[in-house]
């Protein structure tokens, strides 16, 4: 099939909806002929970072000589972002040779009675056929939902990553700190390295907890590594990082966003984990030099400065507002948003009316999208500035842009589907 053909395939499968667990991708990969074995796996969880640590991993790996796939999601823009080797996103031609490997094996698993696989399940398995055809040498594996049940957790990662834990898909993961953490650390396996970024006392307790009785190593941030130091420059951020194994000095982070410190802090530890010895210190400073992480306050125009962000719950948007105050402490800002109607809005527009000038609501391109005109309601409620309403991402760009001025600010967020509608038309 060709791109547009594999677009098809995988979008007749949308309606399969969500299904955690394994049966399914495992049947589908072992008809493939498991290429998901065979090389080192990174394996990252958790509520917010990563997408980012997932990245910094990579360029990590790539810097230290090994062939590195990389499976992400959500795509901002374009399916095939899921998929890349070295940085690179995979081709749409190499996409579409991808999920025509993956689709012969579900097609026959379906004519001999299997239950369909879903659309993560797809992409997952076709990012597996791309790294066997690209011969990785090592792989970092972002997961999709959760951990315990989430199709990525088919694999028998050598290092495990939780980034860190805050309360979201409820539905599926527990109402409370300790039962998400619970179900994040189910990718943990008896022979993996476990490395934590900052966590909450109940999700950390957890950790220790699940490492204890799995028997394997746990390096924790704070503990084991962290930040040692960091000023902001102009571009980014120059930073030194204690790491487990050794300290990593006069690194220049060429992105915005403290937190983004504590994301490379995680993405060394678990490289670290992964090769089992100290980095090469310049090979650290190289591999950051050319970082980009799209669609994480990522600056896309001037006159006025417009930031997007795909922060999406509570805790995401309570951070970006603090780095934002942190990078920005003047600014006063025309905040272009749409929230998906599953996620804490009031704790999610609370923190960003506190930078707010005025507000453009839209509705991402989701079913699941708050209609604007009930967002720009509960925003109104507690907000004194204005809020508008507009009926394409477009348009609300258009409006926010015009209320800010060539001086101003705008800031795109609330939900990633957004900020690639947003990227895409600014770019």
């Amino acid at each position: 099939m060709n791109y547009d053909e594999s677009i098809q395939y995988l979008d007749a499968h949308i309606g399969q909806g969500v299904k955690p667990g394994l049966e399914r991708i495992a049947n589908l990969l072992e008809a493939m002929g498991s290429p998901h074995t065979g090389y080192p796996i990174l394996h990252v969880a958790g509520t917010n970072g990563k997408t980012s640590t997932s990245r910094m991993a990579t360029a990590l790996l790539l810097g230290h000589g090994l062939a590195t796939g990389t499976y992400i999601s959500p795509h901002l823009e374009r399916v095939e972002e899921r998929l890349s080797i070295n940085s690179r996103y995979a081709t749409q031609e190499e996409f579409a040779l991808a999920v025509s490997d993956v689709a012969v094996f579900a097609d026959l698993l379906v004519e001999r009675g299997s239950e369909p696989s879903t659309y993560f399940e797809l992409t997952t398995a076709a990012a597996f056929a791309f790294f066997a055809d690209q011969a990785v040498n090592a792989a970092v594996l972002e997961v999709g939902l959760g951990g315990r049940l989430d199709a990525t957790n088919v694999v028998d990662a050598d290092v495990c990553v939780v980034t860190g834990i805050g309360v979201e898909h409820t539905e599926f993961l527990g109402e409370d700190l300790a039962t998400i953490a619970g179900e994040k650390l189910g990718i943990v396996g008896p022979s993996s390295i476990l490395v934590t970024g900052e966590l909450p006392t109940e999700a950390l307790d957890v950790a220790n907890q699940t490492a204890r009785e799995m028997g394997v190593h746990h390096r924790a941030y704070g503990k084991d590594f962290g930040v040692a130091s960091a000023e902001r420059g102009i571009r980014g951020w120059q930073v030194s990082i204690d790491g487990a194994e050794d300290t990593y000095d006069e690194i220049f982070l060429p992105v915005h966003g403290r937190h983004q410190l504590h994301n490379l802090a995680v993405a060394v530890a678990a490289t670290e984990a992964l090769l089992g010895r100290r980095l090469d210190r310049d090979a650290v400073r190289e591999s950051m030099l050319t970082l980009t992480l799209p669609g994480r306050m990522e600056p896309v125009g001037t006159s006025p400065l417009v930031l997007i962000d795909g922060a999406h719950n509570a805790d995401g948007i309570a951070t970006l507002v603090a780095s934002i105050e942190d990078e920005y402490p003047n600014a006063r800002w025309q905040i272009v948003v749409g929230i998906l109607g599953d996620k804490n809005v009031d704790a999610m527009i609370a923190s960003l009316s506190g930078i707010a000038e005025g507000f453009v609501v839209v509705a991402p391109g989701s079913d699941r999208a708050m209609p604007p005109a009930q967002l720009a309601e509960k925003i109104s409620a507690g907000f004194g500035g204005s809020v508008l309403v507009a009926d394409e991402v477009e348009h609300g760009l258009d409006m926010a842009q015009a209320e800010a001025g060539a001086e101003g600010h705008v800031l795109v967020t609330g939900s990633l589907y957004l900020v690639g509608e947003a990227r895409t038309y600014l770019q």
